[in-house]
């Protein structure tokens, strides 16, 4: 393993900000996925607005991953990313707890990617 703290920096930079790229591309502009529309269903929104809201969220997540791309450096953004994923997690915890056993859920997704940006949080404050 690479002792360079860049290394884990990029490696933490790629993985959370294409997380956010794809899960906002895929199941929310490619494809409304069910799970998509249970969750924007569940606030009480018309089939209508939940895909606008679900499409809408979704070029927000590709705009955020880009931007954690590039501003990789910045741990404000860092820290926001992990503020932005606990805000999804309990939001899930809230609107639909079902979803928190199911296979992939916010758990086994969003935890990880907050561990790896506290890890990413500290490599900046070392590195930088």
């Amino acid at each position: 393993m690479p002792e360079s703290n860049t290394f884990y920096i990029q490696l933490a930079r790629y993985i959370v900000g294409l997380s956010w790229i794809y899960h906002g591309f895929f199941p929310k502009l490619y494809h409304i996925a069910p799970l998509e529309k249970l969750m924007t269903g569940s606030a009480g929104f018309s089939a209508q607005v939940s895909d606008l809201i679900t499409r809408s969220a979704g070029v927000g997540e590709i705009i955020f991953g880009v931007c954690l791309l590039v501003f990789y450096k910045n741990k404000h953004i860092v820290i926001l990313n992990v503020l932005a994923l606990v805000g999804l997690l309990l939001a899930v915890v809230v609107m639909q707890p079902p979803l928190l056993i199911e296979a992939f859920n916010p758990v086994t997704t969003n935890l990880p990617l907050i561990g790896l940006s506290v890890i990413w949080l500290k490599e900046i404050n070392q590195h930088l």
